[in-house]
């Protein structure tokens, strides 16, 4: 094999290294924009009245494009497994971990809409819409009877 071949094999095994390693790379960049393009993944909540952290929820997507939410940790101070109580439907005594609380949401324009959320605490239903704000660490959820002007918003924190 002359040095001319030696040379050329070792630039071309090189630039071969290179290019697998910028695809590695990007579809890295891809994966976590498309996670921050979507409330899939999981979200501190945050107590209203204390203003300190309450719960991790986990949004998943079906196969339809819908948005659920589950609770998967508790923060409450005692570590118990609270019950909801107050729910008036199936979910009545039924422990608040593992619970879906967020229902039927799709996409519509920069947010999500169309869905329901459980409060616990009251146990009542309400309508939802949600959207994302800074740069997807962000997500603005509000539980409304009626119309959207009627209710309250909080502001869930993105969880890596």
């Amino acid at each position: 094999m002359t040095q001319f071949t030696q040379r050329a094999r070792s630039i071309t095994l090189r630039t071969v290294k290179q290019v697998a390693l910028a695809g590695v790379l990007l579809a890295s960049a891809v994966a976590v924009i498309a996670q921050t393009n979507t409330p899939v993944g999981t979200w501190q909540t945050i107590d209203d009245h204390t203003g300190q952290p309450k719960a991790l929820v986990q949004i998943t997507e079906d196969g339809s494009g819908q948005l659920s939410g589950k609770v998967i940790k508790g923060l409450a101070a005692n570590g118990q497994p609270n019950r909801c109580t107050a729910c008036t439907d199936e979910r009545k005594d039924r422990p608040i971990l593992g619970m879906t609380i967020i229902s039927g949401m799709k996409k519509d324009g920069d947010g999500w809409d169309q869905g329901q959320i459980l409060d616990p605490e009251n146990g009542k239903v309400y309508k939802c819409k949600m959207h994302l704000e800074d740069d997807g660490n962000k997500l603005v959820v509000r539980g409304y009877i009626g119309v959207a002007l009627l209710g309250r918003s909080q502001t869930w924190v993105r969880q890596q």
